[in-house]
């Protein structure tokens, strides 16, 4: 069988894949993630997940690699990882009592082929309070996440509803991995462990 290999040190990602049945290794991929001057955000996760996905690929070119990209869009910018807390605070009081979208680019490449998606999903925020927001940042959790929270942490019970994937929203819409995969020759595996990988948690809607 081929190898198959994630471009990506983030583990929700790995536990995501894993969850869908894939063996995998997983293979950081050190690459410029800079946004470009007037680029929108749709090519902005396509490219870098491209990136990703190919700097991997040339060090292991008998493999199948993935490579993934998320970001929050509001107000047409890009919310990626907050540098600080107070990037973080301010990250999460533009998301307070609105809609916001998560976007993810998903690259699959072996040698020869590459296949790409860009994946959308909305999320609504409940609205949040200084106390709220100040409680959430001292957590820590939103330090390494782009937009600034973690849809499957303490982060959920500010979210009214998700339109969409949640994986998405986690970091890597599953669904979209699966058929990109099986289009580069990978069958979908019998299914993983555990709860179905793209289903929120009961307590979320998911229009």
């Amino acid at each position: 069988m081929m190898r198959l290999i994630l471009a990506s040190a983030s583990p929700r990602r790995a536990e995501l894949l894993r969850g869908a049945g894939y063996d995998f290794d997983v293979v950081a991929a050190d690459v410029d993630e800079s946004a470009r001057t007037g680029e929108p955000p749709e090519a902005y996760v396509g490219r870098v997940a491209a990136d990703k996905a190919r700097a991997v690929l040339a060090r292991f070119p008998d493999a199948v690699v993935v490579g993934a990209d998320t970001t929050v869009v509001v107000d047409d910018e890009m919310l990626g990882k907050p540098a600080g807390e107070e990037e973080s605070r301010r990250m999460l009081g533009k998301l307070s009592g609105r809609a916001h979208r998560v976007l993810t680019g998903v690259v699959v490449a072996r040698a020869g082929r590459e296949v790409c998606d860009v994946v959308s999903t909305q999320v609504r925020f409940a609205s949040l309070t200084a106390e709220d927001i100040a409680r959430y940042v001292s957590s820590g959790e939103p330090g390494d996440k782009a937009g600034g929270y973690a849809v499957q942490g303490l982060a959920a019970r500010f979210v009214v509803a998700v339109d969409g994937s949640y994986s998405n929203v986690v970091g890597l819409p599953v669904p979209a991995v699966r058929r990109l995969l099986a289009e580069l020759g990978v069958p979908p595996p019998g299914g993983g462990p555990g709860v179905a990988p793209d289903a929120p948690p009961p307590a979320i809607d998911r229009a």
